[in-house]
């Protein structure tokens, strides 16, 4: 625990690395959120953007790439045709959502933080310098990338607000007085007050998962999307 601990504060010491060398916005709330337990660690995160990017050619973007166009908010088919001026190898447009990586004390902590998603894009636009599509496709791109963006911002505030929500229901034991040597390890105990609530108004039992807190908080710890 007191080399978690160190490990931390040595990370969150640390000059920001990114390009940007500040955090994002909407990925702030999110990292302060996490830095206040001392459980948790974030390490770096991204907002979303739509990006513009020049390559060799080699496959390897994040070592040869260099960026025409990126921004963390929705896009006009004139700002990628501007950036494509400038283009010399094979260009790809991509959009890429929200990511927020965490360092975890425990296994347990990390479960509760264990969620994926697949929405992104990436399209090739042009091979050496030459445009392989066209304006009318460049700005369907735009359009499908910036109802990405859309949906990415109503994601982010789904989470944040279904993690404040897990943890606080989520109790570490170890804050607790144990109740026997078997019960000295850490581990979360989620309580179930709003479900069991719900269950006694509603027999069947079945419930709209949008509807649910307590469902949705499970998807920290049993789902990846």
């Amino acid at each position: 625990m007191a080399a978690f601990a160190r490990r931390k504060a040595q990370r969150l010491a640390r000059p920001d690395a990114s390009r940007k060398r500040s955090l994002d916005a909407r990925a702030a709330g999110l990292a302060r959120l996490l830095n206040a337990r001392e459980r948790f660690c974030t390490a770096s995160s991204c907002d979303g953007r739509v990006l513009v990017a020049d390559t060799d050619g080699s496959g390897i973007q994040k070592k040869n790439c260099r960026w025409l166009l990126v921004t963390h908010d929705p896009c006009a088919k004139g700002d990628v045709m501007t950036a494509l001026e400038k283009a010399t190898g094979d260009v790809v447009f991509k959009f890429e959502p929200f990511v927020l990586h965490v360092l975890c004390r425990e296994l347990q902590d990390a479960q509760l933080l264990a969620v994926r998603s697949t929405h992104c894009l990436e399209v090739p636009l042009s091979h050496k310098g030459r445009l392989l599509v066209s304006e009318e496709y460049i700005e369907f791109l735009v359009q499908v990338a910036n109802q990405k963006m859309e949906e990415n911002i109503r994601r982010i505030e789904r989470f944040q607000k279904g993690l404040e929500l897990a943890l606080e229901a989520a109790v570490p034991t170890d804050t607790l007085a144990p109740e026997g040597p078997e019960k000295s390890h850490s581990v979360y105990v989620h309580r179930r007050k709003r479900r069991t609530t719900r269950e006694q108004a509603d027999p069947s039992g079945e419930l709209e998962p949008q509807d649910d807190t307590e469902s949705s908080l499970d998807l920290f710890a049993e789902i990846m999307i």
